[in-house]
């Protein structure tokens, strides 16, 4: 089976200079962030609401070092580059750039999205990317989440399973 590509996965040079095209024709700029380990409703969910927010849609991916960081030697179940072609080919995203630190401010702070979406889960005191954010004139925006969806939950379920 031929591997699925995208022009839309792109190094952080590469998404600097998209966004810099999308902010010279006024497009608001949407950003957020997460492992994206089995893609599941909740994400969806996510995403979309977040695409609803704004023009343009950034999804930054955890990278495979990362996510087993914090998640676990035993994750992520799907590697970093599966990971972004999947969420790249989701209609609401439209671009998708990897990150290797622990959370998404150095990939965030020379974007300056206009909009920062997170799940409800979080708040402002447990988001360290919402400072770069604000500090530009940013507002961090928090969706409700799709009930008992995770990719921990799934991958909790199969493993009851065998």
């Amino acid at each position: 089976m031929p591997e699925i590509k995208t022009t839309n996965v792109l190094t952080r040079d590469e998404l600097k200079e998209a966004v810099a095209n999308c902010r010279k024709q006024n497009k608001t700029i949407v950003a957020t962030n997460g492992c994206f380990d089995i893609l599941h409703v909740g994400h969806l969910h996510l995403l979309n609401q977040a695409k609803a927010l704004g023009d343009i849609l950034i999804v930054g991916i955890n990278s495979d070092q990362s996510v087993s960081k914090l998640k676990g030697p035993d994750r992520p179940v799907v590697n970093e580059n599966e990971r972004a072609q999947i969420v790249a080919n989701l209609k609401a995203v439209d671009f998708v750039s990897i990150f290797d630190e622990d959370t998404a401010v150095e990939l965030l702070r020379p974007l300056k999205p206009d909009i920062y979406v997170k799940g409800g889960d979080y708040n402002l005191k447990n988001l360290p990317e919402a400072e770069p954010v604000m500090s530009c004139g940013g507002k961090v925006k928090f969706v409700e989440l799709a009930p008992r969806k995770s990719s921990t939950s799934l991958i909790d379920k199969i493993k009851s399973l065998s």
